[in-house]
């Protein structure tokens, strides 16, 4: 029996999993959360052997959840669900520990047979990630422009102060939520403004609305 930890903002969704992977006999729900501080929880209690994580929450992005998740508990699986497409974070989020990406449109039966692979250690890659994944190692399609969107070359701290700043938080605020000094934040911001070639954190806001990385 897989034990199944199922972290989303919406009620709405969390019934609906939980009612799909019931009819599944080797799956079972046995935590529900509506944050980054839920996940946390169910992690630390170890009563569950796979995570299914939102990236979009009220009081910490999934990125940073699956950050704090990952330093605590590396050997605990994350599967990654959102309602955002894989070109926006799937890449980045396998890179930063996610043992799967899956798009909230998919099959419901993908996500059953995503828990089952990366509870056995291995990571799902959909067949859209895995072109993503090819194209950034072989460097694309011979003769085809280069599409490889600038915030992927971000490191996994850059690119939590990235979304923070895109979503209008201060310097202050992000370097006492993510335990930094303001001069820190304030290094990450310069080098992100650097790598995304922008000048304001409004052209990061921009920007972010622009590649569906915050709503």
């Amino acid at each position: 029996m897989i034990r199944i930890g199922i972290v989303d903002d919406h009620a709405i969704v969390r019934t609906g999993l939980r009612q799909f992977l019931s009819d599944h006999v080797d799956l079972r729900v046995t935590g529900e959360g509506a944050s980054g501080k839920d996940a946390l929880e169910m992690a630390r209690g170890g009563e569950v052997d796979v995570l299914l994580l939102d990236i979009s929450m009220p009081d910490q992005s999934g990125v940073d959840a699956l950050a704090a998740i990952k330093a605590r508990f590396p050997e605990l699986p994350v599967l990654i669900l959102s309602g955002f497409p894989e070109a926006h974070y799937a890449t980045t989020l396998l890179r930063q520990g996610a043992s799967g990406y899956l798009n909230k449109e998919c099959d419901p039966e993908e996500i059953a047979n995503a828990i089952r692979v990366v509870v056995r250690g291995r990571r799902y890659i959909s067949p859209a990630v895995a072109e993503q994944l090819a194209d950034s190692v072989v460097g694309g399609t011979p003769g085809a422009p280069p599409d490889k969107p600038l915030h992927e070359a971000l490191s996994e701290r850059e690119f939590q102060v990235f979304l923070r700043l895109a979503q209008g938080e201060t310097v202050g605020h992000i370097a006492e939520a993510l335990f930094l000094s303001v001069k820190t934040v304030s290094t990450y911001r310069t080098r992100v403004l650097e790598k995304l070639k922008l000048q304001t954190n409004s052209d990061l806001t921009y920007y972010a609305l622009k590649n569906g990385l915050i709503q």
